[in-house]
């Protein structure tokens, strides 16, 4: 499973770690928790079920990823190399016997032209960084929160959203180029219907009248999309403005 939170605390307080208990999944990453390691609570951070690692952003109160697992990693890496992105905590990965996991929160461009270029470097530096790691041999699965909606059914208004960042051309099309790199959402694999979202504005009843965006995602290596099975949009799971999504495989 993989969660973007917004906030670890705040979804804490709104019965995060009984739905953690209740789901028991395998892995479970996180975006935007939103905390120093520290301050995250005893929970998560020392569950007697879980390996826990967090990759907090420098940076009080923002971003940051982390990853829960039953299984123990191989090897855990902080962060990519580049400081301009690992400042603001955005990339974990766990190496497990058969693949990697990748607990990722892509920026957002949506305060302006600044973050919207640094979205689209980030964009471009994230494909150099994987194909390393798959020249390197590993089969990857990335979960987290893109910040990107790929296709028109993705988004509740493809129409009136078309120059909004998060849907823009360039950004769909690297989500084009990416994907034919070797990569599968593991959604689209098992459901290609429209009205599945991941995320909704606090504003104007958005989640209540399903105007929401899929921006949430699993990428897997084309070689591992055999062992998808099954996959859930936790829509019903209310502790953020985003909702939990979930990769069922073997």
């Amino acid at each position: 499973m993989s969660f973007n939170v917004n906030g670890i605390r705040s979804a804490d307080t709104k019965g995060l770690g009984d739905w953690i208990e209740t789901n028991q999944p395998d892995m479970l990453c996180f975006q935007e928790i939103k905390a120093q390691e520290k301050d995250i609570p005893q929970t998560y951070s020392h569950h007697n079920d879980y390996h826990a690692y967090w990759f907090p952003a420098v940076k009080k109160g923002y971003s940051g990823v982390g990853i829960m697992s039953k299984v123990k990693p191989l090897h855990v890496e902080y962060g990519c190399g580049l400081a301009i992105y690992d400042d603001e905590g955005r990339i974990l990965r766990a190496d497990f016997e058969s693949f990697s996991l990748i607990s990722a929160y892509f920026p957002s461009g949506t305060t302006g032209d600044v973050r919207q270029t640094f979205k689209e470097e980030f964009l471009a530096d994230f494909t150099g960084i994987v194909q390393d790691l798959k020249r390197e041999g590993k089969k990857l699965i990335i979960t987290g929160d893109v910040n990107i909606c790929h296709k028109a059914i993705d988004i509740h208004n493809p129409v009136s959203n078309k120059n909004s960042s998060g849907f823009l051309p360039q950004e769909r099309a690297w989500f084009d180029t990416f994907l034919e790199e070797g990569f599968v959402d593991g959604f689209r694999h098992v459901n290609s219907d429209a009205h599945h979202y991941t995320w909704w504005s606090f504003r104007s009843g958005a989640r209540q009248k399903n105007l929401g965006w899929r921006i949430d995602y699993h990428l897997l290596d084309k070689d591992l999309q055999d062992r998808i099975k099954d996959y859930k949009i936790h829509a019903d799971v209310f502790m953020s403005d985003h909702c939990p999504i979930e990769l069922i495989w073997a």
